[in-house]
């Protein structure tokens, strides 16, 4: 039977994100303060995933063994680095989180069974490189704070109680959302970048996080005067509003994941978003909440 396994490391180091064929202004533009001189630095967490067989020990691989091979071939050589000097792939394409990720890749690759490597840079950026060319995913984590009210407007209290218990109250309830936004695309291979970093987030600020937060939902949003605002409705709302702005910036939205509570979360992929139309998705009213 195959199972994955996943290991844990990290590194601490520096990077900056400088073209010397551009000038001093242009990379400013550019890269904003990523391209201060000397540059910056991050605890970077590292995951490694492998793919084999269960040994007749109840193992794929020894960890012991997993960890040295990480050890030798990446932290070892990147710990308290300034990473642009690190290793040679950083000279032509800068060591942007979804850079370094596809060169750490590389350099595994050849020893052990990896189906993905994901670095965090820090808790609310990471990247995920499953070997496929210079194709990475980038994501972001955002939060804001709402108020909403699960009632389907056709239905009356005691319906709407049934069908969604204390969540249906008339005046509503609050959460923290903790929005996480997933883009996919190719890394350019001098930046070293999907997507222009600091555009990706004002995007979401504009479009999601500034209208949505400290609002109530069922009034402010103008969408959820008649759709029942569950978090799997949110999320779907997020994922249509975010589709053409960020194709706009040169890559695709691949996942929308919106945390309601420390119990409940959802997911929308926007491939299956190409498939059904929102005023179908959001038709019918969700069940059980709890």
């Amino acid at each position: 039977m195959q199972c994955i396994v996943n290991r844990r490391a990290q590194f601490s180091a520096s990077h900056r994100y400088w073209l010397p064929e551009l000038s001093e202004t242009e990379n400013v533009e550019k890269f904003g303060l990523c391209s201060k001189f000397p540059g910056h630095g991050h605890n970077y967490v590292l995951f490694i995933s492998l793919l084999g067989e269960l040994d007749e020990y109840g193992m794929v691989l020894n960890l012991s063994d997993v960890k040295q091979v990480i050890k030798r071939e990446v932290t070892s050589q990147l710990d308290f680095s300034y990473l642009n000097d690190a290793w040679a792939e950083f000279q032509q394409t800068l060591p942007t989180t979804e850079n370094i990720a596809r060169v750490i890749w590389q350099k595994l690759a050849p020893h052990l069974p990896i189906v993905k490597v994901q670095l965090f840079e820090h808790p609310e950026l990471w990247a995920d490189y499953m070997g496929n060319g210079m194709e990475a995913y980038l994501s972001i984590s955002t939060h804001f704070s709402a108020a909403h009210r699960l009632a389907h407007p056709d239905l009356s209290l005691e319906d709407n109680t049934e069908i969604y218990g204390k969540c249906a109250r008339v005046n509503g309830h609050g959460h923290n959302y903790h929005l996480e936004v997933t883009v996919k695309g190719e890394i350019d291979p001098r930046t070293g970048m999907i997507v222009d970093l600091g555009a990706l987030n004002q995007v979401i600020e504009d479009y999601i996080v500034e209208p949505f937060d400290h609002s109530f939902l069922n009034k402010d949003i103008p969408f959820f005067a008649k759709v029942v605002p569950t978090a799997e409705n949110i999320a779907l709302y997020i994922s249509n509003v975010l589709r053409s702005p960020i194709q706009e910036l040169g890559a695709k939205l691949y996942k929308i994941k919106l945390i309601e509570s420390p119990n409940n979360s959802c997911e929308i992929y926007a491939a299956d978003l190409e498939t059904t139309p929102v005023s179908a998705a959001v038709s019918q009213p969700v069940l059980a909440r709890v």
